[in-house]
């Protein structure tokens, strides 16, 4: 990652979460709805700032999905379009940060990931059952 101005979400909750982390050096003991979360750090489409992201921790031998549920809406969030455009993003799992490489998922191997996400954090099946939209889900593999 670029050094750039690093801008927080405008999303009160989102902020708390990442001004904790951020505070603490850890996600450690952090949840959402009981389930605990990892920090990804990204660059947006179009101001190329990097911005934090607190995501559902889905990982299966050390690589991590992302969902881009957003809670069922029938839009994709917005740092789904950033990662698309900026697939190098930063993950903090704990105390421990990596670079990875995001690509978006398909087929079996989505189905697979979904699995993962699931089990990880069940309500992203009712999130699925909300929306007509295929919930997006990246895999993020280490770089290098």
């Amino acid at each position: 990652m670029t050094e750039n101005a690093v801008e927080l979400s405008p999303t009160g909750w989102v902020q708390d979460q990442t001004k904790k982390i951020l505070e603490t050096g850890t996600t450690e003991g952090l949840t959402v709805q009981g389930s605990p979360i990892v920090l990804l750090t990204l660059k947006g489409a179009k101001s190329g700032k990097l911005r934090y992201t607190p995501v559902m921790r889905v990982e299966h031998e050390g690589s991590y999905a992302v969902v881009a549920s957003r809670g069922g809406a029938d839009t994709h969030p917005i740092w789904y379009y950033n990662l698309r455009a900026h697939p190098e993003v930063v993950l903090q799992d704990g105390t421990v940060t990596k670079t990875y490489v995001a690509r978006e998922v398909e087929g079996d191997e989505r189905a697979g990931w979904w699995g993962h996400a699931v089990a990880a954090f069940p309500r992203y099946a009712e999130y699925e059952a909300k929306t007509d939209r295929l919930i997006p889900v990246f895999v993020l593999e280490p770089k290098g």
